[in-house]
């Protein structure tokens, strides 16, 4: 079964497990001490949305905290599970405002639009599509946020460029993943488990950057958000079919969640200087264009 199969068979079972009132492994709570989801948001965000936005929450970070949304803007979120994150978004950008919400998942849809329902937030809309392929026209929004989605994907190149697309010139990607921060044995790298699990799938941080700069984006930060142990190597690697024991320890420090910023660039329409009548003329067409 190829990875996004893989993917798509998992998290239709986490909204199904939430739906009928359990909370999937890994799933957010507001007391969970999972290395990875465990306590990302703060009870005065969450106090007012559904207990099922949150438990269906399967992220590694908040990036409606940190992505400095504002009133009026439109904003994507891509691979958007039970929709706490557009949920959380949607406030910020008040009613002038639009949030979507993108997945592949028919099951997290509707748990999601029951979430939007129970909320009664209205400047909302759901989307079904791939984060490889998002069904919104180019331009068509401010801001990209994404939470531990984007790792999940095969062709993160593709995801990439699909971001670039449809941001605004000036718009902002802002989202949170796992990045690797050193040596990552080959034993996480080919399980599966752990590849729909965010870990396996992370990206080094200089690749990154990298595969951000191909697209086309500028001011490019990564601000790591959450480091994890030891511990937390062994908690995650547990059930795996793993030597835990033996891996940990070459896990521990070398992945982190992280915050990833950066920016569409402001198109500047020039005007060749072949193309005026002369040196005075061409230079103040661009003064106007600029």
């Amino acid at each position: 079964m190829a990875i996004k199969d893989q993917v798509k068979s998992k998290y239709a079972e986490a909204a199904n497990q939430v739906a009928s009132g359990g909370r999937p492994c890994c799933g957010g709570s507001r007391n969970t001490r999972d290395p990875i989801t465990g306590n990302l948001y703060d009870e005065s965000q969450i106090s007012a949305l559904p207990e099922e936005a949150l438990k269906a929450s399967l992220g590694c970070g908040n990036p409606t905290a940190l992505a400095e949304l504002r009133p009026g803007e439109t904003v994507l979120d891509l691979g958007s599970g039970g929709g706490i994150d557009v949920l959380l978004s949607a406030r910020r950008v008040g009613p002038a405002g639009k949030v979507y919400g993108l997945d592949m998942t028919d099951e997290m849809l509707g748990l999601a639009r029951e979430n939007q329902l129970k909320a009664g937030v209205q400047n909302v809309e759901f989307l079904k599509g791939e984060i490889e392929n998002i069904p919104l026209p180019e331009n068509a929004v401010d801001v990209v946020i994404s939470n531990c989605v984007i790792n999940l994907s095969a062709d993160k190149n593709r995801v990439l460029r699909e971001a670039f697309r449809v941001l605004r010139p000036g718009g902002r990607f802002a989202v949170s993943d796992v990045v690797v921060r050193g040596p990552v044995p080959a034993e996480i790298r080919k399980n599966v488990e752990l590849w729909i699990g965010c870990i396996a799938g992370a990206m080094d941080e200089s690749e990154y950057r990298a595969k951000l700069t191909a697209a086309g984006f500028e001011a490019i930060e990564i601000e790591p958000t959450r480091v994890y142990k030891i511990e937390d190597a062994c908690q995650f690697l547990a059930g795996k079919g793993l030597d835990v024991e033996a891996i940990a320890p070459q896990v521990g420090d070398n992945f982190a969640s992280a915050f990833i910023r950066a920016r569409k660039p402001i198109l500047r329409k020039r005007i060749a200087e072949s193309a005026c009548c002369g040196p005075a003329c061409c230079s103040t067409a661009e003064k106007q264009s600029a």
